[in-house]
């Protein structure tokens, strides 16, 4: 007969909950947990919305022959297919059953769970994030997710999850990287230290490629966003340049002897320029004619 669980529901109460009923697949050696009942393996399948998706097979062939031998050790958590009562399916430990297949068992030991649908996408959120593998990129992903998607805060993460808030919140930082510095964390070219060093920096993927090629330290990373841009960058196209101090100099005394407004362009280097000079009034005009005439 199979034994019914109560579920447990409340944000910090039920995120502990459904953590405690989640362990690392590939655990072997923990203490064996009591399964609720055995089913046979083609009863049982898999989740379609697993939000993982690729397995490597040299783990899975490991992970088969550890079962051979010792069998499986951690029960599948599993539920009632929806729509078909006679079937079980998997809401955390697809690894396992996969590799008992491999290892030709008949029977697995499951954990049996009134999940609803949102539980089951939770549960394996929360398995995923606890994988050894995980790179750091999919890590801060799965907190994003159990945040956005099921209202839990970092406090309440870190408490039910055993981390501390401080590396969630370092990993959530790393999600406003470039896509392409991401990349690099997770295909390993760059640490979480070089990333935490480039956040904010609007030269991060120039950093960041920069880092990969010369195989630079996390320490020389930091000092390169300090010291910042060796080069100075050219002006836009229409914007204005600064003048020099004797250029303004003689640009105040004339405004001052003309009482009108007078403009100097003068590139330095070049012998010539454009002086403009502005008058408010017709009567402001004569005045400048007369002076250039010398009356």
């Amino acid at each position: 007969m199979v034994r019914s669980v109560k579920k447990s529901r409340g944000l910090g109460r039920g995120l502990s909950a459904l953590m405690s009923d989640v362990t690392q697949e590939d655990a072997q050696s923990i203490a064996p947990r009591r399964p609720d009942l055995l089913v046979p393996v083609e009863r049982v399948r898999p989740n379609p919305d697993q939000p993982r998706r690729t397995f490597a097979q040299e783990a899975l062939n490991e992970l088969a022959a550890s079962i051979s031998e010792k069998g499986i050790i951690q029960p599948l958590i599993v539920r009632l297919a929806p729509g078909d009562p006679n079937m079980y399916e998997i809401v955390a430990g697809e690894r396992r059953w996969r590799a008992a297949q491999m290892a030709k068992l008949h029977e697995i030991p499951v954990l049996l769970r009134d999940y609803d649908d949102t539980e089951v996408l939770e549960v394996g959120i929360i398995e995923n994030i606890q994988r050894a593998d995980l790179n750091p990129i999919d890590e801060a992903a799965g907190y994003r997710q159990l945040m956005d998607r099921f209202g839990h805060t970092q406090d309440q993460l870190a408490s039910a999850l055993g981390k501390s808030r401080p590396h969630i919140a370092n990993l959530l930082r790393l999600l406003g990287l470039p896509d392409e510095v991401q990349q690099y964390l997770v295909t390993g070219a760059l640490t979480t230290g070089h990333a935490r060093a480039l956040i904010g920096n609007d030269r991060a993927v120039t950093l960041a490629r920069e880092a990969i090629q010369r195989k630079l330290s996390v320490r020389e990373v930091e000092a390169l966003v300090k010291k910042g841009p060796t080069l100075k960058r050219r002006p836009m196209p229409g914007a204005p340049v600064a003048k020099d101090p004797d250029t303004v100099q003689i640009e105040n005394e004339l405004t001052a002897t003309l009482h009108m407004k007078v403009t100097i362009d003068h590139k330095t280097g070049d012998e010539g320029g454009k002086m403009t000079i502005g008058y408010k009034s017709l009567d402001q005009l004569d005045d400048l004619l007369r002076a250039l005439a010398g009356n």
